[in-house]
């Protein structure tokens, strides 16, 4: 993008900046030093599984990851401009900072050939900004167990890294909430999830993004996913080193993608596959605790000892990505229960592919037995293994539906369809968008029968009922979540997100009930959770 050239407008019910490259920005309206700047906003970015090859993808074979609707939310709530404060709040991993804004290291930041714009691509950490926040970083929760501080260091760089990278000296005062549904440390992409949130509200903040709004072009609503996707990169390089870059991808822009690296060397191949079909998902937590490091090394001995056949079985996993990837992009895909079956099946041998290179466990394998068992679909691990998740993609087919409908699918009335869908009919049945099933009424309890589900909880078994390859980043502003009259479908009046209300949200259902983007609509609730006021996403 050329020097000077003003870029997209970011836009939100009426709210209207111009931003330039050369940094100018035109304020939308004056406030008085006692008022805060803007009204509070909230941004959303989901986690993220990986459908098919898992540890494949770690030898240079390509696997396919999918977003999930379990999400991270991000409250930014504007103090009074005399503050002079900026405040990272993460109540769920008990972070709670408070940096005053012109003690920050904007000169380190600012000195020539370290100052970054938002439409700079960057690759690397500066080892020099990285020292320049150390001061600022050594004192954060000093009496917290080395792990737990550890996330908490690693969560404020990246955080005062982009904060510093986008921002200026001027930066509003500001309290960022975090609140999330994914679980922590069981291969679900939280911390890439963190990350999409910061670097979207950021951007939101510098005025560099353009929409999101129902008309909006695919192309310029790519081009602002892929800046939000960049400067959370550099959130995920703060946090882990150096990221593969596909649980960023994922949960920027939502949907699936096809994920290769051959050579580290260079950036790996990341293709979007936007016909993915949007589909309910059980996800379960093991609770087991496992090492990312020591499951990969499993494979690795493999490797050594027996090379011929680790080697063909890493192949066959390869086979079954490229299998999933030739059906998903086939000009002729239409996600029909005969597709489904065969992306259902193609999961479960995965899963036995997974087994033959060791990185399962015994309460894997009971989950698998005690689901699979009922017909209701086909579940394999997820992510590195040895504990962790596991998923199931369920049978459209399944005979012992609990409630008439497909899994707890059912095919909403025409009325009901824009309840669903965020208020964008014309969206929701896109071929942008094309998912073969109709946006999906889901009952969340009736995905499964009521005796599995108990017998996964008294087993200790954590039980999510998802949604697959839905949503990327989205933005509530205000934050403001409208009612809808479920008869004549209209907005009536609307429900102010707080920080009190945010911080005292309990658990899961709290957070989902109180400001929750997902595509449930509970029966006889008025909540429409993505009205036009509401919820608004970016969408090839």
């Amino acid at each position: 993008m050329a020097q000077g050239k003003a870029t997209a407008t970011f836009n939100i019910d009426g709210l209207t900046s111009s931003h330039h490259d050369d940094g100018r920005t035109r304020s939308p309206l004056g406030r008085k030093d006692s008022s805060p700047l803007m009204p509070p906003f909230m941004v959303s970015a989901p986690g993220k599984v990986i459908v098919y090859g898992e540890h494949a993808v770690v030898h240079g074979k390509a696997a396919i990851a999918a977003s999930i609707s379990l999400r991270s939310y991000l409250l930014v709530h504007f103090l009074s401009k005399s503050r002079r404060t900026v405040s990272l709040l993460f109540p769920d991993i008990g972070l709670s900072h408070t940096w005053d804004i012109p003690a920050l290291p904007w000169s380190a930041f600012s000195a020539p050939g370290k100052k970054k714009t938002y439409y700079d691509l960057v690759t690397e950490l500066d080892p020099d900004l990285l020292e320049a926040l150390e001061p600022h970083i050594d004192n954060i929760s000093p009496n917290a167990p080395p792990a737990t501080r550890k996330i908490h260091q690693s969560s404020a760089t990246a955080f005062l890294y982009l904060f510093l990278s986008l921002g200026t000296s001027s930066s509003p005062p500001c309290v960022y909430t975090l609140r999330s549904t994914i679980p922590i440390g069981a291969g679900l992409g939280s911390s890439a999830s963190i990350a999409v949130c910061l670097s979207s509200s950021l951007l939101v903040q510098c005025r560099a993004l353009a929409g999101p709004h129902p008309d909006q072009p695919a192309a310029e609503s790519e081009l602002n996913i892929e800046r939000i996707n960049r400067w959370a990169f550099v959130a995920e390089m703060c946090i882990h080193g150096n990221p593969s870059g596909v649980d960023n991808t994922v949960s920027s822009g939502g949907k699936a993608v096809l994920f290769q690296r051959r050579d580290y060397s260079k950036p790996p191949l990341v293709k979007r596959l936007n016909t993915f079909p949007e589909l309910p998902l059980l996800l379960v937590n093991t609770r087991q605790s496992r090492s990312t490091a020591t499951e990969v090394a499993k494979v690795a001995n493999l490797r050594k000892s027996f090379p011929t056949i680790a080697e063909s079985v890493l192949s066959a996993i390869d086979n079954i990505t490229e299998s999933a990837h030739t059906l998903l992009t086939s000009d002729d895909f239409d996600a029909d229960s005969t597709t489904l079956k065969t992306l259902g099946e193609l999961a479960a041998i995965n899963h036995g592919l997974l087994v033959a290179l060791g990185v399962s466990h015994p309460k894997l394998e009971r989950l698998r037995a005690l689901i699979d068992h009922t017909g209701i679909g086909w579940t394999k691990l997820t992510g590195a293994g040895g504990g962790g998740c596991a998923i199931t993609i369920l049978n459209p087919e399944w005979k012992g539906k609990p409630d008439g409908g497909v899994n707890g699918v059912k095919k909403p009335s025409p009325k009901a369809r824009t309840l669903v869908r965020n208020g964008t009919d014309s969206e929701g049945s896109s071929e942008k968008r094309k998912s073969g099933l109709e946006p999906a009424l889901i009952a969340p309890k009736a995905l499964i029968p009521a005796s599995l589900s108990n017998q996964l909880q008294e087993e200790g078994f954590e039980v999510f009922t998802t949604t697959l390859a839905g949503d990327g980043v989205g933005v509530l502003w205000p934050a403001v979540l409208h009612n809808v009259n479920s008869i004549t479908n209209r907005e009536e009046g609307g429900e102010e997100i707080d920080q009190e209300k945010f911080l005292t949200a309990v658990g899961t259902e709290g957070i989902e009930k109180l400001v929750g983007v997902s595509n449930t609509f509970e029966e006889g609730h008025p909540r429409h959770r993505g009205g036009v006021g509401g919820w608004k996403f970016w969408r090839y």
